[in-house]
């Protein structure tokens, strides 16, 4: 993809989530992350964008990349695979990086392994959730019978084994 017609396309993303989010829709930003997909509320999504270059951090642990300048704000880069227990995102061109909401003012930025857009409430079934980490909201089968698991972004960025990056 050209980087004008990529730029077109980060654009035109931005201001669909933008859309849906203002009109109130149960839509939800599907990404993938090693081998899971993941569901992230539009409510609790922020920006999404190739990532930038990231400063690495030492003496952190291994899931936390380092820090990366976005338009002259600081984020915390977490590798959201690795963080999961899974191999760390591999460079490539469909890489993303999504930048929480500024609602939980803490400059935090997931590094996934690729953006797969908007998805409704309509396109999944309800599944009974394993048992897991506090921050894993549910569990959905697509129509063709693919698992997805929902993201509670809230519970996330209260999590002390997220919030504590030193090694």
């Amino acid at each position: 993809m050209a980087r004008t017609s990529l730029r077109e396309y980060q654009r035109e993303l931005s201001e669909r989530l933008k859309v849906a989010a203002a009109g109130g829709a149960a839509s939800r930003l599907g990404v993938k992350a090693g081998e899971e997909s993941w569901l992230v509320s539009l409510a609790d999504a922020g920006e999404v964008i190739p990532p930038p270059a990231i400063t690495p951090v030492p003496l952190t642990k291994p899931w936390f990349r380092g820090v990366a300048n976005i338009r002259g704000k600081l984020y915390g880069v977490v590798d959201f695979p690795a963080f999961l227990g899974g191999a760390p995102v591999a460079p490539g061109e469909q890489v993303r990086l999504l930048l929480l909401g500024e609602k939980f003012r803490l400059g935090s930025a997931l590094l996934v392994d690729r953006l797969l857009g908007l998805r409704g409430a309509e396109d999944f079934q309800a599944q009974p959730a394993a048992a897991g980490a506090p921050w894993l909201k549910a569990e959905y089968a697509d129509k063709e019978g693919a698992r997805w698991k929902e993201l509670d972004v809230p519970r996330l960025v209260q999590d002390p084994v997220f919030l504590e990056v030193a090694a």
